[in-house]
């Protein structure tokens, strides 16, 4: 009992940290450590100690991820420096108008995360370009990261044919493919990204309503007009990234992110040379940009450690796993409280498919719609103020506040996610 008080309160503790903007390098370890003395999880000597558990989940994720930051943050800061985001986001402007700037960047973030770039970079390389957006149609930037968030990390993560790992780790367990459940995962996505898009531009719209505009900071990208490069200098960059990600997933998996990336740099290096504002500074700030934005995530991931080897934790995994009723809807409700407790889609699904996979398979649940039920639901309660991926975005690269931007990011990530979830199982248990 003590066990699930201290997990559920170190939990509790570290989303009332973050969204009062407390330096997670300080809040995540603590809040760790709140759940580790209530666990009986020795702190320095032992098998599975607070220090040596924290420091592998940690140093894990970024040996696992710290290229793809570095190579996306330095990508992100070459479009602002070259003026290639400016002149990406006024064409689409002038094409479009100032009314489909919000569009523009959903659908970026959508092209690149269903092409195969990860989710952690998407919001690296979209952002510059997205700020331009806003920036030209003089809307709210608090709204930018559920903006990235939307594109990125709902109706294209875990959708059918999608290529990131929220779609694929369920093969492993259910000898399924990415096209599982391709049927219902379509509907599912149109919905969505509809129901989403129009939440979005509600939001945005009544806060335009209230008297909110685009507010410029001096950290701003200032770059003179006569800079400005020919728009197909900032696209054909992120095709390059595009292309190179889809072709080499499969191949290469993670490490394709590596290649696609240092193509888009080397790309942009090439072809905008001339343009460059401040190399140097450029590359500085992305490095440090990409430092923070991989230690902010890793922090969180540590605390996901701890939490994972706690005796309360085991026991809500076997508690979800023998949830009566419905399959899909027992299912559901364990990755999904799996994911929320970690922060992790990914980690909710690793941890909860071993146990939940062979017990439905043998109740006769069919493969690929247990699949496509894993993976949806995978992506919704993940994206609660802790998320590695939420406080990066939001934190990092879009340097908001919990405060003023999360509720957006929550109505779009994890309401929406959880509406389509519950259509996913209905469709299912009629077909």
């Amino acid at each position: 009992m003590l066990s699930l008080i201290g997990l559920i309160g170190g939990l509790v503790l570290l989303i009332v940290l973050t969204i009062r903007g407390m330096n997670l390098f300080i809040a995540a370890p603590a809040c760790a450590l709140l759940v580790a003395l209530t666990s009986g999880l020795p702190v320095f000597i032992g098998e599975n100690n607070f220090v040596e558990t924290y420091m592998s989940g940690f140093s894990g994720f970024i040996a696992s991820w710290f290229f793809m930051f570095l190579l996306g943050a330095i990508f992100g800061k070459f479009m602002e420096d070259t003026g290639a985001a400016d002149s990406v986001a006024r064409w689409i402007v002038g094409k479009l108008g100032f009314k489909h700037a919000v569009l523009a960047v959903v659908m970026a973030c959508a092209i690149l995360t269903y092409g195969g770039v990860s989710v952690f970079v998407v919001a690296f390389s979209v952002y510059p370009m997205a700020l331009s957006l806003f920036k030209d149609a003089n809307l709210p930037r608090r709204f930018i990261p559920a903006t990235l968030a939307f594109g990125s990390v709902t109706f294209t993560m875990t959708s059918a044919g999608s290529p990131e790992i929220q779609n694929w780790i369920p093969i492993k367990y259910l000898g399924t493919s990415p096209f599982a459940g391709w049927e219902v995962s379509l509907v599912v996505a149109i919905f969505m990204a509809s129901f989403g898009y129009w939440w979005l531009k509600k939001m945005i719209g009544k806060a335009v309503a209230n008297g909110e505009k685009f507010d410029s900071r001096e950290y701003d990208p200032h770059i003179p007009e006569r800079d400005y490069p020919h728009p197909m200098t900032g696209l054909i960059p992120l095709f390059v990234v595009l292309i190179l990600s889809f072709t080499l997933h499969e191949a290469l998996a993670q490490l394709a992110l590596i290649v696609a990336l240092g193509g888009g740099v080397l790309t942009i290096m090439l072809i905008n040379y001339k343009h460059f504002h401040n190399m140097s500074q450029a590359i500085n700030l992305g490095t440090t940009g990409a430092l923070i934005a991989i230690g902010n995530t890793a922090a969180v991931v540590g605390f996901g450690s701890i939490a994972k080897s706690t005796i309360a934790f085991q026991q809500t995994v076997e508690l979800m796993t023998q949830i009566p009723g419905n399959e899909l809807i027992g299912a559901a409700i364990a990755v999904s409280v799996i994911a929320g407790l970690t922060g992790s889609a990914s980690g909710g699904q690793a941890i909860a498919l071993p146990l939940v996979a062979p017990h439905y398979l043998d109740q006769g649940v069919e493969p690929d719609q247990l699949h496509r039920i894993v993976s949806i639901s995978s992506g919704a309660l993940d994206s609660l103020p802790h998320n590695g991926y939420v406080v990066t975005t939001i934190r990092a690269i879009c340097h908001e506040t919990h405060k003023a931007a999360y509720s957006a990011v929550a109505a779009l990530t994890v309401v929406v996610p959880l509406i389509g979830l519950v259509m996913a199982i209905g469709l299912f248990s009629i077909m």
